[in-house]
């Protein structure tokens, strides 16, 4: 893990290079090419300032990141994605959440920090990162020092993935389909594979495979959530397939039986049913086959 006066380093050098990519923004793949410094907005709906709906401690992430104390995590209002069963609508879709500064970003992490939180947890940042970068260079200067994570839903950029090199110690991206017909029906983006799968290689370049101390808390790098769906429309086995023979057999998955019909798709079959056991159990085989025998399963 980078020491925060490295990272403060970093930080200095690029946040004005992350800054002139909102003036035609290409923050994200998306590259609306819109002037957020202006207030203009595009399919985020975002302008300049960072939108928050909610920060605490959290015990319900992963083992190795909610840990004993909880994980830090910030949840930043509106997404680049446009996932139809998103279960965390209210925020992603309907954007509430209030306009903050980025010092006030900053005494968020440093009061959560403060609380014993394991780790900062940046919950959809995609859309955010020079605003990110921007606060985390007040609160290194105030005393930061606990591991970041940034924890995405899997479509971003590479250049912006630069800019975070040797700043974020997590990387816990999704994995959310292996078909683009899925993740341009489902989620409303193109390419999302093949943008998702250059991000997971970038992100594991950078930090590696999970390290994690002697008590089980994660503190550098790379954890993949992937969510089954139903009826294989998350396409599990290629997903999975991908990270053993591309990434490494010793990546981190967190393989996740949670799904449940929220938003839109309480209205689109086949997503409008939860994953049936045997959905799973298929899921967890398929890991077997792939050798991935690192991560979590869901009881």
């Amino acid at each position: 893990m980078t020491k925060p006066s490295g990272k403060l380093s970093l930080l200095e050098e690029r946040i004005d290079d992350a800054y002139r990519m909102l003036e035609s923004c290409r923050i994200c793949p998306r590259r609306c090419g819109i002037n957020r410094i202006r207030e203009e907005t595009g399919a985020c709906v975002l302008g300049r300032n960072p939108v928050v709906s909610s920060f605490n401690l959290h015990f319900g992430e992963e083992p190795p990141i909610s840990g004993y104390r909880g994980s830090g995590t910030i949840f930043f209002t509106s997404c680049n994605l446009r996932c139809v069963f998103c279960q965390n609508y209210p925020i992603s879709q309907l954007r509430h959440g209030r306009e903050v500064s980025v010092r006030t970003l900053a005494d968020m992490m440093l009061n959560l920090q403060d609380k014993g939180a394991h780790n900062i947890n940046f919950v959809t940042p995609t859309h955010l990162v020079p605003q990110i970068m921007d606060a985390l260079r007040i609160a290194y200067e105030r005393g930061l020092e606990i591991p970041l994570v940034y924890n995405t839903g899997g479509y971003d950029s590479l250049e912006v993935l630069h800019l975070l090199e040797g700043i974020v110690d997590i990387y816990m991206p999704d994995m959310k389909y292996s078909d683009p017909e899925m993740g341009l029906k489902y989620s409303g983006v193109p390419n999302y594979p093949q943008v998702n799968k250059e991000a997971i290689k970038e992100m594991h370049r950078q930090v590696g495979d999970l390290v994690m101390d002697d008590k089980g808390i994660a503190v550098k790098g790379l954890l993949v959530r992937h969510l089954v769906l139903p009826e294989g429309i998350a396409g599990t086995e290629e997903v999975l397939k991908f990270l053993a023979e591309e990434v490494s057999r010793d990546t981190y998955v967190s393989l996740m039986r949670q799904y449940f019909p929220a938003y839109k798709a309480v209205d689109m079959p086949p997503l409008d049913r939860r994953i049936t056991e045997e959905e799973y159990k298929e899921a967890v085989e398929l890991l077997e086959k792939y050798g991935l025998t690192r991560g979590w399963i869901q009881k």
